[in-house]
């Protein structure tokens, strides 16, 4: 607490805004456009590895939040204030931060499986500078930030062996795929089972059932896509620039509108059972790997030159 409060000290207002705005590259948000970028416009096989890491961390995240359950800094010290700003988004308990983990796990994936030295000192720079913002916001102590920076790093080094090139690929991908899957279940499972202490938060722990339930959904929906490509689909990423921006501003909007829309469809079905995020997300990924890549040959003809 004694460096977040020298941080305290020193917050002016200029600076508060501008780690506000880098904080927001840590959001579920941004993974999800980063990953989805890199699945449908870059490379698929690099698609793959950004997801593997990004919700293999996150289903370690919250495992740990759960087990620890720290709380807050500003709960930790009733006189330790935040900018206020970040408070919205700081939702769960504190120890590890989730912001950090998506961020060096996602960046850190990008900048490992891409030469080119701009995109990577771009993705060193956001990947000191979100941690540091989550410090300096107040929503996050040293040990959230360095926990989760030691474990996303240490999950992009360990799975880059799998989807190093495209045979390791082929050789690696339903294993890993399949790991995840079990790792996610049992968190599933252990979440939804077990007696916690009656000193637990309710609304954590209800972010944490949540939360399992969405990664659940987002990995069968990521198998599902995968065995699909394998069989059937064998979608080509490559297109011209005007049809690779058509393509992911297209796609992104209609993804967006699923998640808006399947919200309020899915808890009435289900009567706002927790499940409903595991098929609404499992929906999106399987439209983001199966469905939309079937309109990329069009997309390919866009900005084309004619023959």
């Amino acid at each position: 607490m004694e460096f977040l409060r020298l941080l305290e000290a020193a917050r002016t207002p200029a600076v508060s805004a501008f780690m506000a705005a880098i904080t927001y590259m840590g959001d579920e948000t941004v993974f999800m456009v980063l990953a989805i970028t890199m699945f449908w416009c870059v490379s698929k096989r690099q698609g793959y590895y950004v997801f593997a890491v990004g919700l293999g961390g996150t289903v370690v995240n919250q495992w740990l939040k759960l087990i620890f359950r720290i709380p807050r800094p500003w709960v930790l010290d009733p006189n330790f204030t935040i900018v206020e700003s970040a408070r919205a988004a700081a939702t769960g308990y504190s120890f590890p931060s989730g912001h950090t983990q998506n961020i060096v796990g996602t960046l850190g994936a990008i900048a490992l499986s891409n030469r080119q030295k701009w995109l990577r000192v771009c993705c060193v720079a956001l990947i000191v500078l979100v941690p540091f913002s989550r410090m300096y916001l107040g929503v996050h102590t040293p040990l959230d930030v360095g926990v989760s920076f030691a474990a996303a790093a240490a999950l992009v080094l360990a799975l880059w062996p799998c989807f190093k090139d495209d045979e390791r690929f082929r050789k690696s991908a339903k294993a890993v795929l399949y790991a995840m899957l079990a790792f996610t279940l049992c968190y599933v499972v252990w979440v939804n089972v077990t007696a916690f202490p009656a000193d637990v938060d309710a609304e954590n722990l209800s972010h944490g059932v949540k939360n399992g339930w969405t990664l659940l959904g987002c990995v069968l929906g990521l198998i599902v896509s995968y065995l699909y490509d394998e069989k059937k689909l064998h979608f080509d990423e490559r297109a011209p620039l005007p049809g690779q921006a058509c393509k992911l501003a297209i796609g992104l909007v209609l993804l967006v509108g699923i998640r808006a829309g399947l919200k309020p469809v899915l808890n009435a079905l289900t009567g706002g059972a927790d499940g409903a995020n595991a098929i609404r997300y499992f929906l999106m990924v399987v439209f983001a790997g199966v469905v939309w890549p079937r309109t990329f040959p069009y997309f390919a003809k866009v900005g084309a030159p004619k023959a």
